[in-house]
């Protein structure tokens, strides 16, 4: 069960392996608005045992899943494992099995040919169920009020079609319905790509399959009220990576980007590919369509963002260019153009975008995103969040008036992603709360903050004390009382 002493092991990174239920969380400063009624989920990697290779990037961990409730002004924790195929296993054997990051030819004999996913990366309540994803499996059902694991391996009642199922699912807010993707989706390294749609209730209804120009890791998509919306980006590999063991992706600066529309109702022959020169993004802000016009917002860098995945000719990480910035990618379905028109947004340098979810997939003012406020001190050496940088700032953004409004954490703290919740009894845009964890690096603590979502520079409405440290998260999300309670 030993640790290496190494970054991604040490430290603020330093495994937790804390299981919890705690029944009250202090609040420090302001108050919990009494009528909140729903639950924070939100999942990080957490090792249950130290890496077979000595060493790995530091998400490559098994997925502790925490749940804040919210309830008469006072905020609960329950925190468990997911218990995914790959966890269970190496727990009945008392060591790690499975070797690196997306790389099963590391992996022990005894587990070959079985699934790898950790479930660390996204959590959300569909359907009555609560969802623990990693994009390289399928989802894991747990329950969303014990956080019990009822399946290791949920396959929506055997029509999931695919070995793999996308991290960052939306739900249309008209429909109710969740759309998905996934990539690799007929095995490792391939270019085979499924989109679903799924009811209300958690059944698969539609699939369309197609190929895409070359394997990347796709990890976010966007969808609009006609469209659905695929950017390639190349954090690309292939088997030589995976024999040679370096890591699994790398960014090759040769390769354009390209951006694929399929309409929602349409067919694979419908899809159609728009291009643009080499450049970095990963998460996506929102996207809409005015009539056959798509917009597709994404923070967008020059360069690689992502040191741990290194340019795959060796380069030097070249952190200039890692900046990146709101920015928006139009297409024309109709246009005599296979050009992607893109336009900054704003300078602010940030990445894990948020909006207000009741308005994903249509025209928006309101977004929300972590920002590296390079004007700021930092007091902590070596201190960063979840990517590698030091995202000290909140901030929100008006694109209607291009005004920002931001909160700066301190010199010796950071930010974890955060999770939009709408005023009760509010219909209005951006009308809310932002939730986020600070990581309190400098005492090895965490605490649990509640914004005003458009008052942010004046601070939290709630300051809460976690009672234990919470392990850097990658994402997660807010479902009210009565998504809850349908279980």
């Amino acid at each position: 069960m030993r640790f290496p002493k190494t970054p991604n092991y040490s430290g603020f990174f330093a495994p937790s392996g804390v299981e919890a239920e705690v029944s009250h969380i202090p609040v420090i400063e302001g108050e919990v608005p009494a009528d909140l009624d729903g639950a924070f989920y939100r999942v990080a990697p957490d090792p249950q045992f130290g890496p077979l290779a000595g060493d790995d990037i530091w998400f490559n961990g098994d997925g502790m899943v925490t749940m804040f409730r919210f309830k008469n002004g006072e905020v609960s924790i329950k925190q468990r494992w997911a218990h995914t195929e790959k966890f269970l296993l190496e727990k009945q054997a008392g060591k790690a099995l499975f070797g690196a990051y997306r790389n099963p030819l590391t992996d022990d004999e005894s587990v070959k040919g079985k699934v790898r996913g950790t479930a660390n990366t996204n959590v959300m309540v569909h359907g009555g169920k609560l969802l623990a994803l990693k994009e390289d499996s399928p989802p894991v059902w747990m329950d969303p009020e014990t956080l019990e694991t009822i399946a290791p391996i949920y396959d929506f009642g055997g029509k999931l079609t695919s070995e793999t199922f996308t991290a960052h699912p939306k739900i249309d807010p008209d429909t109710g319905e969740m759309l998905a993707f996934g990539y690799a989706a007929k095995g490792l390294l391939t270019r085979d790509i499924v989109f679903y749609v799924i009811s209300p209730k958690g059944e698969i209804t539609n699939e369309v399959w197609f190929e895409i120009p070359y394997y990347c890791m796709m990890h976010d998509y966007g969808i609009t009220k006609d469209y659905v919306v695929f950017h390639v980006v190349p954090i690309t590999s292939n088997w030589e990576r995976l024999e040679n063991k370096l890591p699994h992706f790398g960014f090759d600066k040769n390769k354009p980007i390209h951006l694929g529309v399929l309409p929602r109702n349409g067919t694979a022959d419908d899809l159609r590919w728009f291009s643009a020169p080499n450049c970095f993004a990963s998460h996506v802000m929102n996207a809409f369509n005015e009539g056959t016009k798509v917009h597709f917002d994404t923070p967008m860098a020059e360069g690689n963002m992502f040191p741990f995945f290194p340019d795959i000719e060796g380069g030097a990480f070249e952190p200039q260019k890692a900046a990146s910035r709101i920015t928006r990618w139009t297409v024309d379905m109709l246009g005599n153009t296979d050009d992607i028109e893109m336009t900054r947004m704003t300078e602010l340098v940030g990445e894990f975008p948020r909006i207000d979810d009741r308005f994903a997939g249509k025209k928006y003012r309101h977004g929300f995103l972590l920002v590296q406020d390079f004007d700021k001190p930092v007091d902590l050496p070596g201190g960063r969040s979840a990517s590698g940088m030091m995202m000290n700032t909140l901030a929100h953004i008006d694109h209607e008036t291009g005004e920002t409004d931001t909160y700066w954490v301190g010199p010796v703290s950071s930010l974890q992603e955060p999770a939009f919740i709408p005023r009760p009894g509010s219909t209005e845009e951006g009308d809310g709360y932002l939730v986020v964890i600070e990581n309190r690096l400098a005492e090895m603590g965490s605490r649990l903050l509640l914004f005003d979502a458009r008052k942010l520079a004046a601070g939290p409405v709630a300051t809460l004390q976690i009672p234990f440290r919470i392990r850097m998260g990658l994402h997660g999300n807010w479902a009210p009382a009565e998504m809850i309670a349908a279980a």
